[in-house]
């Protein structure tokens, strides 16, 4: 049995690389949700217009990994203070944002947020939404796995310490 995170943290080829490596992880997949536009394509979703965030589907076995750990994992990738962006990525399609799916989700995300603002480690408030899942929607193949295919690719992600 697998359960799905479905998370957002700027561009989606640096979280997407970062996250299919972490234990437990059986799958990723790349795509748009959060907005109201239906169906949306890159050449949309780029624009800031669709309401949408670039995304990640997140499969993972809860017997070898947890939700929580996966959450504590995505605070660590990218810089969760920062707003509507992420490095040079700026617009509300590169928001931080956790898409709950049940109520258990929504609880986990509000509590590691809380300790994790408490714990100081950034100087600013964090920024990331937790909001209700919308339907995701798979981005084209060619964003796909877009790192594996091209080494040395653009990413403005990388795991900070714990």
């Amino acid at each position: 049995m697998t359960e799905t995170a479905l998370l957002a943290g700027g561009c989606f080829w640096g979280v997407e690389e970062i996250l299919r490596a972490f234990p437990g992880v059986i799958s990723t997949e790349v795509g748009y949700t959060g907005g109201a536009t239906e169906a949306p394509v890159y050449e949309q979703v780029k624009k800031g217009t669709t309401g949408h965030a670039e995304a990640i589907e997140v499969k993972f076995d809860p017997k070898l990994v947890s939700y929580e750990s996966i959450l504590k994992h995505f605070f660590r990738l990218h810089d969760p203070t920062q707003v509507n962006g992420q490095g040079n990525d700026i617009g509300t399609q590169y928001r931080s944002a956790i898409f709950y799916l049940n109520e258990e989700q929504r609880k986990t995300g509000e509590r590691v947020k809380a300790e994790l603002q408490a714990s100081k480690k950034w100087p600013k408030p964090i920024a990331t939404e937790i909001v209700p899942a919308k339907k995701f929607y798979p981005a084209e193949g060619y964003h796909q796995d877009y790192l594996k295919k091209n080494p040395g690719g653009y990413t403005c992600h990388w795991l900070r310490p714990e």
